[in-house]
């Protein structure tokens, strides 16, 4: 079944606006979970994309497709994680002007504990406002906004933190 009709300028604008306003709120209230755990959220961010990695591993530059910061702050953010342990760098094997970034037992470790909270924060924040249609229907419309993005990398089952009770899967 095709999609419907575009929606008119205004109606994107709105829908824009309030997905933003949305995502601000979220993260606001997403980012006090952080203080207190020795991980900034985009360190977070980086360990997600790592645990989901075959391998937990990825070129610098397939990182950060998934990041909302510069190559040059992906780098020099990577360097702050390996120096406290989180990730390790070496050379691509298969190009050897690449850099592959590593998630540690200790990263790993840290994910698990960080993740577990912020799964329950993100279940408070948004499980206990959304059906689980909506919630579904959430990430239906997330995906086809996203378009021609790059997909996410696959979401390895074992890395990941539990789900906090009563969250649901797609």
């Amino acid at each position: 079944m095709p999609d419907a009709a575009p929606a008119d300028r205004r109606a994107a604008v709105d829908a824009w606006e309030a997905l933003h306003r949305a995502q601000i709120a979220v993260q606001r209230d997403l980012r006090q979970a952080f203080p207190d755990e020795g991980v900034a959220q985009t360190e977070y961010d980086v360990l997600l994309n790592l645990s989901r990695a075959p391998g937990a591993r990825l070129r610098i530059r397939d990182l950060h497709r998934h990041l909302l910061i510069s190559q040059p702050s992906v780098s020099r953010l990577i360097e702050r994680m390996e120096s406290r342990g989180m990730v390790t760098r070496c050379s691509d094997p298969d190009d050897a002007r690449g850099t592959v970034v590593e998630l540690t037992p200790a990263g790993r470790d840290l994910f698990r504990r960080v993740g577990t909270r912020f799964a329950r924060r993100i279940s408070e924040r948004v499980g206990e406002r959304l059906t689980d249609a909506e919630a579904r229907e959430l990430l239906r419309l997330s995906e086809k906004l996203r378009g021609g993005a790059e997909p996410l990398p696959a979401q390895d089952a074992a890395a990941l933190p539990d789900r906090p009770r009563g969250a649901t899967g797609s």
